[in-house]
């Protein structure tokens, strides 16, 4: 079973035959929508932005540094538009106030 703890080891995971096999049958399977989106409502494809950027990620559902063993399990995956999988990660900082003010 591989360890993936350092960005070394994710990023050569990530770029392996493997993963970008089982990554195309998560793409394929949830019908490049946002499976986020999709329970609250909504439809997120890649056709919604108008950038050339990626827009789409494929999300482990149980993160791969606690389950390796679940790494290329096609179950253990869903398609998350990026705002969401960054939100599912806590990438979003919030802003603080520096002058710690009062509200009036």
């Amino acid at each position: 079973m591989a360890d993936y703890k350092t960005y070394e080891q994710k990023m050569r995971f990530y770029k392996s035959a493997g993963w970008q096999a089982i990554r195309q049958q998560a793409l394929v399977r949830d019908n490049y929508e946002c499976q986020e989106c999709k329970r609250q409502g909504k439809v997120y494809t890649d056709h919604h932005d108008p950038d050339k950027r990626k827009r789409l990620d494929v999300d482990h559902i149980k993160e791969i540094e606690h389950h390796p063993e679940l790494a290329l399990e096609l179950d253990n995956l869903q398609v998350l538009c990026v705002w969401h999988h960054n939100e599912k990660h806590g990438r979003f900082s919030k802003k603080e106030n520096k002058w710690d003010d009062e509200k009036w």
